[in-house]
């Protein structure tokens, strides 16, 4: 059984996610939409691109952290169970589609929904986020992914 994550990786791989996400909203709605893809798919994308095991279960800010998802039966991460596990983290940029209004009001809500989740984090016994309770995941540490020429 791998061991959960500390809290401060992350919300440090939180945090890169979140710039990757937050970053193309600088282009009005069409830049949220991609806000909102990404926020959703982001722990599982990556993998669905490259077909790497070193993408397994990860987003961007997971990856560089050395954390990663994990599922209650071990499976892949798909991009379904990413959407339903990063609803509360995405709210925030779906509302940022609305013009002025959303570029307002998004940020802010993101902000509450971000504040949710640390303290649900903190104060779970198992370290997992309303996210994680809802697909049934939660973040461990990453053991190293060896080479096809390293492997015993």
């Amino acid at each position: 059984m791998k061991t959960s994550a500390e809290l401060a990786p992350r919300i440090v791989a939180a945090l890169i996610d979140s710039a990757v996400g937050w970053v193309v909203v600088v282009v009005p709605v069409l830049g949220a939409i991609v806000s909102v893809l990404y926020l959703l798919l982001k722990d599982g994308i990556m993998f669905q691109l490259l077909k790497t095991d070193e993408w397994k279960n990860k987003s961007i800010g997971k990856k560089i952290m050395n954390i990663e998802v994990e599922t209650a039966d071990g499976s892949v991460v798909d991009l379904a169970l990413s959407a339903k596990r990063n609803i509360p983290l995405s709210i925030g940029s779906f509302i940022a589609i609305i013009p002025v209004i959303g570029w307002v009001f998004g940020p802010l809500v993101a902000i509450v929904f971000a504040v949710i989740e640390i303290v649900l984090v903190l104060t779970d016994s198992e370290r997992r986020r309303l996210g994680d309770k809802w697909a049934n995941t939660r973040v461990v540490q990453s053991e190293p992914v060896l080479a096809p020429d390293q492997q015993i």
